[in-house]
């Protein structure tokens, strides 16, 4: 591991080290903590380089707040650093970032929309978020990471960063990552070190608070009103909490919402002793999305399909969508090593997916400007070639921000081979389907049969599905991984039935379990 304190040194390095190679940036002000190590973990799991930034921004500091007191510990943060796997880490001094004493007021800023930065922790934080904005922008400029990991507590921060990247064309993916809690439940923090003990065993009412809001939510409670009345009932269990705020907002805009249409953020910040805190919780009113990963062939697409048909749910078919891409590519004569060109047809294409019978036998239409292309997407001449359009990154980019879309509200299930990775990471249930070479050579040959193509060999399709499965597993771009949380099912000496039968009955686990403080929550999801 490297530790670099200048931008010339850290920018040589990835001249030097990056060529093809993917990096995840993990930004932070040091005094690391599990919090911080679960985002360096996950970009460990999707980088080849993974580099994390320890600075105490002075910017974002107002004049009564504990700029000088914030804890360093630069010589821990480098053995925690390393023991994760950390290629290099960034510390470089104020100045360094041009942001000499005295100066603050002086340099150029990145200013995020005021209706953004106005509410919330805005309101006592004046000039916050546009010095974090400022500082992110010069890392993003220093390291030109392929990604970059915050963690969901700093919720106002996210969003304010996803509209940033996205406003000004920035050329790298926010990767939000799950808030990580001591046993408590308090959310972690390097201020939490502030805490005596006392006062964290106070502190861990500010999440129970949040668990009830999400209990009212669950029995029907949609409004403002009743959602901030059932935080402020737990948080008076509690004396010695001096709240801030609690407020009820959409999650990306930030905009106050009076009732939850499809997803509300619960935010509150209070103040613990002399330790501010701050705290959140996304109530979704969705039905739970499930995500099929796997290898080419292990039957993915029929699992998935009557899965959604037993469920209730929308099947989505995100493998269709890099076909129809592929389709269309090869109808306009595009060279498949002609990126750009490639990337202006996904950009102005329209897919949609149309259900025209009740049987989940019958595969959803696939439409792609217009055409119906089912069957097309299904030719030798489309499968050969989809891995290679797939791992193009604008294809992915683009197509990703559409299956998320189709995901806002929930209740799909979608198969592919980074669902549960990548597109949506926060699934409620994520299943890992596999078989062998030689079974999924078997039931391609059959497939092909079935729409006419014959006289291929089994062990021509053997070699083809596992050159696809090492393209698949070592692109840069989303490579094929089974996600840490989802069930493997080997699906060679199983039937169609027993599979889904598996699936259905985790299903119904995993939401009873989520569910379970309200009857009334479990009838709601499952109806």
């Amino acid at each position: 591991m490297r530790l670099f304190t200048t931008v010339v040194a850290l920018r040589c390095y990835l001249e030097l080290q990056s060529q093809g190679q993917t990096v995840g940036l993990v930004p932070t002000m040091g005094a690391l903590h599990a919090g911080h190590l679960s985002l360096i973990q996950r970009a460990r799991a999707t980088n080849d380089i993974v580099v994390v930034s320890i600075f105490v921004n002075p910017l974002q500091f107002g004049p009564n707040e504990d700029l000088q007191r914030y804890p360093r510990r630069l010589e821990r943060d480098r053995l925690l650093c390393e023991q994760a796997g950390v290629d290099v880490i960034f510390a470089p001094t104020p100045e360094e970032m041009g942001i000499g004493e005295g100066t603050e007021h002086s340099v150029t800023q990145v200013v995020p929309p005021e209706s953004m930065m106005s509410g919330l922790c805005g309101r006592s934080r004046p000039g916050h978020f546009q010095g974090v904005a400022t500082i992110v922008t010069k890392l993003f400029n220093v390291v030109q990471p392929d990604r970059a990991y915050f963690g969901r507590k700093d919720a106002q921060q996210l969003a304010i960063l996803q509209r940033m990247v996205r406003d000004l064309n920035l050329p790298v993916e926010i990767v939000p990552c799950e808030i990580v809690r001591e046993p408590s439940g308090l959310a972690m923090s390097s201020r939490n070190q502030y805490l005596s003990e006392e006062e964290k065993a106070c502190a861990a009412v500010l999440y129970r608070s949040l668990q009830n809001a999400q209990k009212v939510f669950l029995r029907g409670e949609v409004t403002r009103q009743g959602i901030i009345a059932a935080v402020q009932a737990e948080l008076g269990l509690e004396p010695d909490v001096n709240l801030e705020y609690c407020e009820l907002v959409e999650p990306t805009s930030l905009e106050p919402i009076e009732q939850i249409e499809t997803a509300g953020l619960v935010a509150i910040a209070a103040k613990i002793g002399n330790t501010r805190l701050i705290d959140n919780i996304i109530l979704k009113d969705r039905k739970p999305i499930v995500a099929i990963d796997g290898p080419a062939g292990a039957g993915k697409s029929t699992v998935a399909r009557r899965v959604a048909k037993q469920l209730g749910l929308m099947y989505l078919d995100t493998g269709a969508m890099y076909r129809a891409i592929t389709w269309l590519v090869q109808e306009k004569g595009i060279a498949f090593d002609d990126e750009p060109a490639i990337a202006e047809v996904v950009s102005r294409a329209k897919i949609e997916f149309i259900q025209t019978s009740e049987d989940p036998a019958i595969p959803t239409q696939v439409w792609v400007d217009g055409s119906n292309v089912t069957e097309a997407i299904r030719t030798q001449a489309v499968t050969a070639n989809v891995s290679q359009v797939s791992s193009l990154k604008s294809v992915r980019l683009h197509l990703v921000k559409q299956q998320q879309q189709f995901g806002e509200r929930g209740g799909i299930v979608a198969e592919g081979r980074d669902i549960g990775t990548h597109v949506f990471p926060d699934a409620e249930l994520k299943i890992f389907l596999t078989a062998s070479v030689g079974e999924r050579a078997r039931r391609r040959q059959q497939d092909l049969t079935n729409v006419g193509e014959e006289g291929i060999t089994l062990e021509q399709l053997a070699d083809q599905i596992a050159l696809r499965d090492r393209l698949d597993s070592t692109r840069k771009i989303s490579p094929l991984t089974k996600a840490a949380n989802a069930i493997e099912i080997d699906t060679d000496h199983r039937t169609i039935d027993e599979v889904i039968g598996q699936i259905v009955k985790h299903y119904a686990r995993i939401v009873s379990t989520k569910f379970e403080e309200s009857a009334e929550g479990i009838g709601r999801i499952m109806e």
